[in-house]
C-alpha cells in the first residue's frame, strides 16, 4: 500500500500503521478513510495529501 504525504506539513500517512489516534487501524488504505478525516499533526484535509 501507498503512503501518503501531508503537503503542508510533511506528515506521512503509512497504512501499515495507521493513526490509531484519529480510530484508524493499522492496515487501513488511505482510500478507505473516511473524507472527513484530518492530518493530525496540522489539522489539513485529506485532499491536501498527495501519494508518496
Amino acid at each position: 500500500m501507498k503512503k501518503y504525504v501531508c503537503e503542508p506539513c510533511g506528515y506521512v500517512y503509512d497504512p501499515a500503521v495507521g493513526d490509531p489516534d484519529s480510530g484508524i487501524a493499522p492496515g487501513t488504505a488511505f482510500e478507505d478513510i473516511s473524507a472527513d478525516w484530518v492530518c493530525p499533526i496540522c489539522g489539513a484535509a485529506k485532499s491536501d495529501f498527495r501519494a508518496e
